[in-house]
C-alpha cells in the first residue's frame, strides 16, 4: 500500500458524527441524500465480500433511504502488477455483487488501485484505465451530471508520474479546463459538490504515520495542483462540497467556505480492522436546496 512520487447499473458506477447533523430538518427543505462509499478493495479474502455486502444493505435501510451513491474508486484489492487472471476475479466479484446487493443508481471515479500498471502488459488494449472504464461502462474517466438542483462533477485525479513508475494526484491540463468550462458554464446559483479519489486538500498526512515532526506529503496523497483547484474554486463559490477517499481516514476541512471531506473507506485498514482512528465505514450527506449540506460518517459494522 506504499504511495510514492513525494449494480443494478453500471453506467457511470454503477456508479465523528457531523456538528448540526438533522438540526435544520424541518426549516429547510431536502433536495437529496447521498451516500458516500469509497476504498472498497474487494478481493475473496479477509471475509470482504460479506461485509461489503452488509454495508450496501446497511446503506440502503437508512431512512431517508440514499437516492445517489457516489463511489470514490479503488473498488478492487489492486490492479497493480497483477496478472489478468486476478484483474477478472476480483472485477467480477464487484459485479456480481453490485448486481446481487445494490439497487440504487451510482456514479464513480477511478482509484489508483483500479488501474493497470503492469510493466509486462503494456500492449494489451486494456492497459492503463481503459479495463475499469469498460467495467464501470464508462467513455471517460472524468464526467459531470445534475440532480435535484445540484451539480454533480466526477474527476479522475490519479495519473502517472512524470518518471512513469506510479501515479500522483492531479488533473492534468485537459481535465482542468473542462473542469473550468464546467464551473463558467454553471449557474452560479447552482450549488456544487465535486468528488475525486485522491484529496484535493487535506491534512491527513500529520497523522497517517504517527510519526512527529516529519511531515511530509507525497503527490500521490494529496492533488499537486490543489493551489490551482483552489483559485478556481474561489472564483466559484457554489463549489461546497469536495468528497474524496485514498487516505482512509475521517477528515473534515474547511478552507475559503469549501468544505474537504475524506470519508475514510469501506474497507477500513484493506479489510483488517481499523485504520488508525478511522473504521470502516461510509458517508451519508443530505443536500438541501439552499445549498447548504449535513453529514456524518456511518460504521456499519457495530
Amino acid at each position: 500500500m506504499e504511495r510514492r512520487s513525494a449494480l443494478k447499473n453500471l453506467g457511470g458506477l454503477l456508479l465523528v458524527p457531523s456538528i448540526g447533523f438533522g438540526e435544520t430538518a424541518g426549516r429547510k427543505k431536502r433536495a437529496l441524500r447521498v451516500a458516500h462509499i469509497t476504498d472498497v478493495h474487494l478481493k475473496d479474502k479477509f471475509d470482504a465480500p460479506a461485509k461489503f455486502a452488509k454495508c450496501l444493505h446497511h446503506l440502503q435501510q437508512q431512512d431517508p433511504k440514499p437516492d445517489l451513491i457516489l463511489n470514490g474508486g479503488d473498488f478492487v484489492f489492486d490492479m497493480n502488477k497483477e496478472n489478468m487472471d486476478t484483474i477478472n476475479a476480483q472485477w467480477n466479484l464487484v459485479t456480481n455483487l453490485y448486481k446481487q446487493e445494490c439497487g440504487i443508481l451510482t456514479h464513480s471515479c477511478l482509484g489508483n488501485h483500479d488501474i493497470w500498471w503492469n510493466e509486462n502488459d503494456k500492449g494489451q488494449a486494456v492497459y492503463g484505465k481503459q479495463y475499469a472504464l469498460d467495467r464501470l461502462q464508462l467513455s471517460k474517466p472524468y464526467h459531470s451530471f445534475s440532480k435535484a438542483g445540484w451539480k454533480f462533477i466526477v474527476l479522475d485525479s490519479v495519473h502517472l508520474d512524470i518518471d512513469g513508475t506510479w501515479y500522483i494526484g492531479k488533473l492534468g491540463d485537459e481535465q482542468f479546463a473542462w473542469l473550468e468550462n464546467e464551473l463558467k458554464s454553471t449557474d452560479p446559483k447552482t450549488p456544487v459538490l465535486i468528488l475525486s479519489h485522491i484529496p484535493i486538500l487535506t491534512a491527513t498526512n500529520l497523522v497517517d504515520d504517527g510519526v512527529v515532526n516529519r511531515w511530509t506529503m507525497y503527490g500521490g496523497d494529496m492533488h499537486t495542483d490543489a493551489a490551482q483547484l483552489i483559485r478556481l474554486f474561489y472564483k466559484h463559490p457554489n463549489v461546497k462540497l469536495c468528497l474524496s477517499g485514498h487516505i482512509h481516514l475521517r477528515e473534515r476541512l474547511l478552507y475559503n467556505n469549501v468544505t474537504y471531506i475524506c470519508n475514510g473507506a469501506v474497507s477500513g485498514a484493506w479489510w483488517e480492522g481499523n485504520k488508525h482512528e478511522t473504521a470502516p465505514g461510509y458517508g451519508l450527506i443530505d443536500l438541501y436546496e439552499d445549498g447548504t449540506f449535513e453529514e456524518q460518517y456511518v460504521n456499519y459494522l457495530v
